[in-house]
């Protein structure tokens, strides 16, 4: 990530665009704008953002289709801007590979600590790596590998798995996921949780609809185990 961050805001609602903008250059950000989705998947091309702030409402293609071309060949922090909370709306966008995502209407300084949040989770660690299987976990370079293949993983998802690796064994709760993976301190939303869940069992398991890394523990919430 460069010292000062630069973002993608891409935002129909010229209103909403301009306030944004301002709002988040104030708070030291850079920041590239585009009003629809294939102008904002072009300046994407062209350029290398630290992070995408997507609204789900756009003409022409939308959020969730943006976000899903996206993640088809790049792993950029994405959160997404909602005019609803609707449960739909939600579970799209989180399946869809968002990171995050916000209802609006949100205050820019608010919106901020959301993206400083999502950065963070990609900042390098010193710490020793781990084994579980033909999974390796190399805390310090930030980077998984399974039989020796390097995985494509978003920062939500690493830190994730690096949470649930310092405590193998241990059922973590949502909730305490919620805070130490995205930093939610409130009684968050626990979609979020469950849907990087599904998507990194995508990525880490044999067969992810039978896992056996990182498993479900019912009422409480997930751990990772050792393969036998």
């Amino acid at each position: 990530m460069s010292p000062v961050p630069s973002l993608l805001l891409i935002e129909d609602d010229d209103a909403i665009r301009t306030a944004l903008e301002l709002s988040l250059t104030r708070q030291g950000h850079r920041v590239a704008t585009a009003a629809t989705g294939e102008d904002g998947l072009k300046l994407l091309r062209e350029q290398r953002p630290d992070l995408i702030v997507l609204d789900v409402m756009l003409p022409g293609i939308d959020g969730f289709e943006v976000c899903r071309r996206i993640r088809r060949t790049d792993q950029l922090p994405i959160i997404l801007l909602t005019a609803r909370s609707d449960d739909i709306d939600v579970v799209v966008g989180l399946e869809s590979g968002a990171d995050d995502y916000v209802v609006k209407p949100i205050q820019g300084r608010v919106l901020d600590a959301r993206i400083r949040a999502v950065l963070r989770r990609g900042e390098r660690e010193s710490t020793d790596a781990a084994s579980f299987g033909s999974l390796v976990i190399d805390r310090a370079a930030m980077t998984v590998t399974k039989n020796g293949e390097d995985l494509q993983l978003t920062p939500t998802e690493l830190r994730l798995l690096l949470e649930l690796s310092r405590r193998p064994g241990q059922a973590l709760s949502r909730q305490q996921l919620l805070r130490l993976v995205w930093e939610h301190d409130y009684l968050g939303d626990s979609r979020l949780v469950d849907a990087c869940v599904q998507r990194l069992r995508a990525k880490v398991e044999d067969v992810p609809s039978s896992p056996t890394l990182i498993r479900t523990v019912r009422g409480v919430g997930y751990r990772l185990d050792t393969p036998q």
